[in-house]
């Protein structure tokens, strides 16, 4: 494969999953570490992605002060948080895990909804910040610099004894065998304590991330109540999921 191709294929990981680790896009690509590593510094060095530790991180990846550009597919989940936004109701208690389509999200929520926002994400906290009528309870802890939540055994204590009406879970993959996936093992950790802290589990996701898998398991999808993607909910694509959890 030639290095464009590398490159493109790398870029195309990046985009849809928002990371990646060196070890997964070597066997993709079917070559070293080292090579990855150099294919990783030049996009860096290009300003197409941001290289982290182990892997890289697209640009517009969890960070607050975004631009819009930057946002891979902002399109698909802006009509993805337009779905979601619809399901919150006045008063409810709501938790937000991080994410670019979830931070899609927490902008979309209107301001003068009075619901309380629980959420381990500095990006989603300070988008919410300037939403007068939204308490926000930001759940602290060790904070995970790439995803920028936090992680650790704070934020699952605190959510042990919490109970929110609703949960926007933000995903890495999701597949109709292996579940809900992720690549960080203390995020997955995170993620499944939320799922027990919550009476509906909802996750919102592109639909590019139908059907893949990663190294670390959250759930089955049967633990998943609903599922929104910019799809119309009977696209065959999402067939195999109406057998287990709502479509929308």
């Amino acid at each position: 494969m030639l290095k464009e191709e590398r490159h493109q294929v790398i870029l195309n990981e990046v985009r849809i999953h928002n990371k990646v680790l060196l070890t997964d896009i070597a066997e993709i690509l079917k070559v070293s570490q080292d090579t990855v590593r150099r294919d990783i510094k030049e996009l860096h060095d290009k300003n197409k992605l941001k290289r982290v530790h182990g892997g890289a991180i697209s640009l517009g990846f969890n960070h607050y002060n975004y631009a819009n550009r930057e946002i891979y597919s902002l399109e698909k989940k802006s009509r993805i948080a337009e779905k979601a936004v619809s399901l919150l109701k006045e008063g409810q208690v709501v938790l937000l895990s991080g994410g670019t389509t979830n931070l899609e999200i927490a902008r979309l929520i209107p301001p003068y909804l009075n619901i309380t926002c629980f959420t381990p994400s500095l990006p989603i906290a300070m988008q919410l910040l300037p939403k007068p009528n939204i308490e926000i309870i930001f759940i602290g802890g060790k904070v995970n610099k790439d995803s920028q939540i936090t992680v650790g055994g704070g934020p699952i204590a605190a959510l042990s004894e919490l109970k929110a009406d609703i949960c926007f879970l933000g995903v890495n993959s999701i597949h109709p065998a292996e579940g809900v996936t992720e690549l960080y093992w203390e995020i997955v950790q995170v993620k499944k304590a939320m799922i027990k802290a919550s009476k509906k589990v909802v996750v919102p996701t592109i639909s590019e991330k139908i059907h893949s898998v990663q190294r670390y398991k959250i759930c089955d999808v049967e633990n998943v109540d609903l599922l929104i993607t910019e799809l119309d909910n009977h696209n065959p694509i999402l067939e195999s999921y109406g057998k287990n959890i709502a479509i929308k």
